[in-house]
């Protein structure tokens, strides 16, 4: 089960909506996954795809990203939409419109062909609007999934975005 809206130091700012979190993530376009790589973070920009409280990412079969994952699957996650640089007369007086969503949740990896194709089938769906099955055998065997079971996430929203 996904808790909704942790602690949040400015309130006001906080979504605890279910639909308007999961709007975000239906509009953003890129998800940052971060990892810790022992005391170091590494944080990737990735095309995703979301549905029952999951996150679905393609990469390639090696790479830093899985070795992290291989030794520690803790993730945080952050998609953001409805940026909006506010300009003022004075520079610190700047701001920012904006819709976020942060996370955290378990990663692993996906190895059977058949949850391959529910996870890659999700990802084109974001991206292109309809889902599809039609995916070759060499693609799915060179591709890998990763799969990240969400535990908490909060909205955050600044300005009238």
């Amino acid at each position: 089960m996904v808790i909704f809206g942790t602690d949040m130091r400015r309130k006001e700012k906080e979504i605890k909506d279910r639909n308007e979190i999961e709007d975000i993530m239906r509009k953003a376009q890129v998800c940052r996954l971060a990892m810790a790589d022992g005391p170091l973070p590494y944080i990737v920009p990735l095309c995703f795809g979301y549905g029952d409280d999951t996150l679905y990412f393609h990469t390639a079969q090696e790479g830093k990203k899985l070795d992290i994952l291989r030794k520690n699957r803790m993730v945080c996650f952050e998609c953001d939409t409805d940026r909006e640089l506010i300009r003022s007369e004075t520079p610190c007086k700047w701001g920012m419109k904006f819709r976020s969503v942060v996370g955290f949740g378990k990663a692993s990896l996906v190895e059977d062909p058949v949850g391959k194709r529910k996870a890659l089938a999700i990802i084109i769906e974001h991206y292109a609007g309809s889902p599809t099955s039609d995916f070759e055998e060499t693609i799915l065997r060179k591709t890998c999934v990763i799969k990240v079971d969400i535990e908490d996430m909060t909205g955050k929203k600044s300005g009238d975005p």
